[in-house]
């Protein structure tokens, strides 16, 4: 469209302008609103870890998600031992292929199944998890546990492309012979991409043959880890920058029941030691069934300590406190049985930081990693409340801080923010000075630009407090990714403020849940969505990673006429200071639908550059999405700013989030 504007109109209201005595610069200002930020003193500093991230094994997160394992029940330990395969022959054999049952010789992995062949071919398929990812020119690693009394049976392995074309194939021939459990592995390449594939086996020649763990990963997982996690999930969590990651949950920890419960021994060692769980979200949703959803523990605590190393990120493990799931069973153990509990805590700290001398610290070793993980905190329970918590968490605490005095315990606080429940646990826990109250919440955008001032007037002392987990929860009439929109964003980024104002209060803090498969979740909004092949951050992504790389180490003062910026004209907003890359941050949203124009006077000794920038996040579009095909719909787009005499003039766009950077002068 053609401006109805010429240049000589816009020279001629500039005249104008100035012939009555008003610059366009003093007429921005007269029109501007003035926030006074303080860029010398420090009101509190920001702890390095403060802006993290929390895994849960949901929406089919881990297998079927960042654990690259392809294959579904691979060692057919589900409810139904055949789920996720389909038989392939001409026709049907009596005891052509038995599900065995070895239960008292392995309890934890006690399945297998005999294939006894005959003159025709026989095969076995798997779907993999909705369907198999599948990229051209990658190399697939196959294994598989075989025994057989003869040698007489060769495996003919394909990959079968959703329109039915073999695009990558192999061969293994089981080598050895006897009663004992071998190894084997093969590896080939596909001729192309597929996020559907499937997998076959096709068994050649006649005989019988027992097999376990059978197994397809791709060789291009994360650092190239045999057996490893999915690179690009990795990536896009590296590329956050978090300080910490909160693993393995979340409900899983508690358990439909205690049987239920997640066990972090029962995860490490190998991989065909580690007994198969249900995932309790298998069942959670009658609206959402997932009845192939169960945890293979492939990702395990070691992994999960190896990952947090590898992306820079402190650990914190939640482990269950002797309850399972409130909602579910309510089931706890006797406080006379809470021992064996308790000792898990204490043996997982050792197993983390006890040097090879010591039991645990000697597997951990075994395993690969002799140094430690320097673990600096747990927490014990997961959402749990009630006065039952609280005498089992003062046994827990008790024996961690006999024995690790300076460890650091995550307390809940239960499931809600405010209310009887929260209000009884937050009293009774800063009482015994509680090292950190964990916090959730999961309400409307409203709610989140209400609460922008929630930690300003909290108490100021010993016990510190942890938003574990938190989303904006949009309209009910938006259902799966739809929910992750641009209004839910904005409303956690003007939330978020508020949680860096008060750094000495909120020490840390992790958007949840994390990771969400498009074709298999049970929960939403989420972080980040994937499918077999590809994945992308939602603009709830997109703040958490400003905030996370662009911390600061101290928090300044951001005030408009005098008060903190929570909400006044739409506006939220907080500011911090960098030591180690001398910068000043300003953090502001503008959650209005008409642009502001604001005025930064940046008071203070320091000497500021004249030429800084401006990360903005903005769509007038609140319902706006980012998707596989439009992953960066909403996502920061820099521009440069002008800093003169210390001052600041920016026209905030309506729906916007910006982190404002400035540099010091060397």
């Amino acid at each position: 469209m053609k401006s109805k504007y010429t240049a000589n109109s816009v020279f001629y209201v500039l005249l104008s302008l100035i012939s009555v005595g008003l610059s366009p610069i003093n007429l921005f200002a007269q029109t501007a609103k003035t926030i006074k930020i303080n860029i010398d003193n420090s009101i509190a500093k920001v702890q390095p870890n403060m802006w993290g991230v929390f895994f849960e094994d949901i929406n089919f997160g881990a297998d079927g998600g960042i654990y690259a394992e392809l294959i579904k029940n691979r060692s057919f330990e589900f409810a139904k031992p055949l789920m996720g395969w389909t038989i392939q022959r001409a026709k049907a054999n009596e005891s052509e292929i038995l599900v065995v049952n070895r239960k008292e010789a392995n309890i934890a992995n006690p399945r297998y199944v005999q294939i006894n062949t005959e003159k025709e071919t026989f095969g076995l398929s798997n779907e993999g998890f909705k369907g198999i990812g599948v990229k051209k020119g990658v190399r697939y690693d196959f294994s598989i546990m075989y025994r057989q009394p003869v040698a007489a049976i060769k495996l003919r392995l394909q990959l079968i492309s959703s329109d039915n074309k073999i695009i990558g194939e192999g061969s293994l021939t089981p080598e050895k012979t006897g009663s004992e459990w071998s190894k084997q592995s093969a590896s080939f390449t596909a001729t192309e991409t597929d996020p559907k594939a499937r997998f076959v086996i096709l068994f050649d020649g006649k005989g019988k043959i027992d097999l376990d763990m059978i197994s397809l990963f791709p060789s291009d997982t994360w650092k190239n880890r045999p057996q490893g996690l999915r690179k690009d999930m990795v990536k896009i969590l590296a590329d956050m920058k978090p300080g910490f990651i909160r693993f393995p949950g979340g409900c899983i920890v508690e358990g439909t029941d205690l049987a239920n419960r997640y066990q972090w021994k029962k995860t490490i060692g190998p991989i065909e030691e580690r007994q198969l769980l249900m995932n309790r979200w298998n069942v959670e949703f009658a609206h959402r069934p997932a009845p192939d959803y169960y945890q293979s523990f492939g990702l395990g605590f070691f992994e999960y300590f190896q990952l947090a190393e590898d992306i820079g990120s402190d650990a914190l493990p939640i482990l269950n406190c002797g309850m399972a799931c409130q909602f579910n069973t309510g089931e706890v153990v006797a406080l006379d049985e809470l021992d064996p509990y308790v000792q898990d805590a204490l043996d997982l700290i050792e197993f983390a930081n006890g040097d090879t001398n010591t039991t645990w610290g000697k597997k951990r070793a075994e395993l690969g990693h002799p140094k430690p993980f320097n673990l600096k905190m747990m927490g014990v329970g997961n959402e749990n409340w009630g006065p039952q918590y609280l005498e089992r968490l003062a046994i827990f605490t008790k024996a961690i801080k006999a024995k690790y005095p300076d460890f650091k315990i995550i307390n809940s606080s239960g499931t809600d923010p405010e209310g009887e429940r929260f209000n009884a646990l937050n009293t009774s826990l800063r009482s015994t000075k509680a090292d950190f109250i964990d916090e959730h919440y999961y309400r409307p955008a409203d709610w989140f630009l209400k609460n922008a001032g929630r930690y300003d007037n909290y108490p100021r002392n010993d016990t510190k407090v942890f938003v574990g987990e938190y989303a904006v929860h949009a309209d009910k009439s938006l259902t799966g990714s739809s929910k992750n929109n641009w209004e839910s964003a904005l409303a956690s980024a003007s939330l978020m403020t508020g949680l860096e104002r008060n750094a000495d209060v909120v020490q840390m803090a992790s958007y949840a849940p994390l990771f969400a498969h498009i074709d298999a979740w049970q929960w939403a909004p989420d972080m980040i969505w994937v499918d077999n092949l590809n994945c992308y951050g939602t603009p709830d992504y997109y703040v958490q990673k400003l905030f996370s790389t662009n911390k600061g180490t101290d928090v300044i003062s951001a005030k408009l006429d005098g008060k903190n910026i929570i909400g006044q004209d739409g506006l939220y907003a907080s500011a911090v200071s960098d030591k180690l890359s001398k910068e000043v941050i300003i953090k502001i949203s503008n959650t209005t639908n008409k642009a502001q124009n604001i005025s930064f006077d940046l008071e203070g000794k320091k000497s500021l550059k004249s030429k800084g920038y401006v990360d903005e996040m903005a769509s007038e579009n609140l319902n706006q999405l980012n998707s596989f095909e439009n992953p960066n719909a909403v996502s920061p787009k820099r521009n440069a700013i002008v800093v003169k005499n210390k001052k600041l003039a920016i026209t905030l766009k309506p729906y916007s989030f910006n982190v404002i950077k400035i540099p010091f002068t060397k």
